[in-house]
């Protein structure tokens, strides 16, 4: 979470850091794009797919939102931030009624040739709208009034999400939430009060028939009691391939159970089992290792911001981006249930990669 220290001042005159370019900012976040590329290539080079053309073409789409969060100042986001999170919200909504279906979830939105996922642009939007709104506040900031209209905020984008159904996605927007109020300054007895309403809220949902998918339940049945050739089976299969590559590694390209698609959705949710089998315990260790040095530049930057807009909003987005690590990192080495979240940077997907690539933008644009 980026601290709300007060703006630091600066003497006429001197260079100030924060305004410049921040390189290991971009080379961090350019290195995770690489081994992501790299990653899908071998899968491509043992299967004959195309995942790694698609994403170059991907990638270089992406560069559009990258430099337009980078180049547009951070007072333009903040006053469209309302109008932003209204045409998300429609989006969303637009999803459940006319959305396409894949594998039995309704998430997609199709644009020509392309599939849009507007969940991907709704958390930037959340996250946006959270922060003009806690600014707007910050007189009132510690009014159950202002607390209650954020969580209203938050219910209405999550609901449509969870509905798809996107478990997952629903969650990472409670992480959202709950990072930027506790750096709005929020009383922690209103985080507290909501955060145990929240979870007996869920548990009655469990309870409660037709509210989560009986593949949801299975997912969260089989992390506790797994079954490896049953709801185990894509865990099961991934930590297989990591446990094989052992320390080194198979070597780039040389993956066996890659090369025979041993683990289903190893291109997208599960592409850190690549990375396992074919670069082993040294591998996984660079890049876990890329992605905190990213996350620690991602923090730097808001913590430099002497915009609190942009200080707010770099929180949730950091939120996305690091629950989204520690979730599919999580369920590839099955020590959390299978949420279907990406890994950010490395998996397939055109949404999810423009949506790191714009994080990226906003963050080099922190000033």
């Amino acid at each position: 979470m980026i601290p709300t220290s007060a703006a630091r001042r600066f003497t006429p005159g001197e260079p100030d850091a924060s305004r410049r370019v921040d390189l290991y900012l971009l080379l961090s976040a350019g290195l995770l794009i690489f081994i992501g590329l790299a990653s899908l290539y071998s899968i491509d080079y043992s299967l004959g797919t195309v995942w790694f053309h698609r994403q170059l073409v991907l990638f270089i789409v992406g560069l559009v939102p990258f430099f337009l969060l980078w180049l547009a100042p951070a007072q333009l986001w903040q006053r469209l931030s309302g109008a932003f999170y209204v045409v998300s919200v429609g989006m969303l909504g637009a999803v459940l009624a006319t959305g396409t279906s894949i594998s039995g979830a309704k998430r997609w939105l199709e644009i020509g040739p392309l599939q849009f996922q507007p969940s991907e642009m709704a958390k930037i939007a959340l996250a946006f709208a959270l922060a003009a709104f806690f600014v707007s506040r910050q007189e009132s900031i510690r009014r159950p009034s202002t607390f209650l209209i954020s969580i209203g905020l938050l219910a209405v984008p999550a609901l449509l999400v969870f509905r798809q159904p996107h478990l997952g996605g629903a969650l990472t927007m409670v992480a959202i939430w709950l990072a930027i109020t506790v750096v709005a300054g929020v009383p922690w007895r209103f985080v507290g009060v909501a955060v145990v309403a929240g979870l007996l809220v869920g548990a009655g949902a469990w309870i409660a028939p037709g509210v989560f998918t009986a593949e949801q339940k299975s997912r969260v049945i089989g992390f506790i009691d797994p079954d490896p050739q049953g709801t185990a089976y894509q865990q099961t299969r991934s930590m297989i391939a990591i446990g094989s590559g052992g320390a080194l590694g198979t070597g780039y390209l040389e993956g066996n159970l890659k090369a025979t698609a041993s683990v289903p959705e190893q291109q997208t949710d599960f592409v850190f089992s690549v990375v396992g089998e074919e670069g082993g315990l040294v591998g996984a260790t660079v890049v876990i290792t890329a992605f905190m040095f990213f996350f620690y530049r991602c923090w730097l930057a808001g913590f430099r911001a002497t915009s609190m807009f942009q200080r707010f909003a770099a929180t949730g987005i950091l939120a996305v981006l690091g629950f989204h690590f520690v979730a599919n990192i999580g369920m590839n080495l099955m020590v959390l249930p299978v949420v279907g979240l990406w890994l950010p940077f490395l998996s397939y997907g055109g949404t999810a990669l423009w949506l790191c690539m714009a994080s990226v933008g906003f963050f080099a644009a922190c000033k």
